[in-house]
């Protein structure tokens, strides 16, 4: 499913599919402002989103082979939650 799968689930329980779809960008908006202030967004059944820290490694140029470092940077994660991980079973 893609965002536009998702905007016609929701278009099933609202009235109309733009106000399904300003919905949907409101809480993808929502969980973007959490994250950027490094706070932790808890959807209880369904799962949590934080940030997380990629540590710095050594890597390789595909093409030439050269040696190259790669810095450390912050990535977003998703643990899922007890119930979740019961339904995909």
């Amino acid at each position: 499913m893609n965002k536009g799968g998702l905007v016609n689930e929701v278009a099933k329980v609202v009235c109309t599919k733009k106000e399904a779809q300003e919905a949907v960008n409101c809480v993808f908006s929502a969980i973007t402002k959490a994250l950027k202030k490094k706070d932790a967004v808890t959807l209880i059944g369904f799962g949590t989103f934080k940030v997380g820290t990629r540590k710095a490694r050594k890597g390789r140029h595909p093409q030439t082979g050269e040696e190259l470092k790669i810095k450390a940077r912050k990535i977003a994660k998703f643990v899922p939650g007890k119930a979740l991980k019961a339904a995909v079973k």
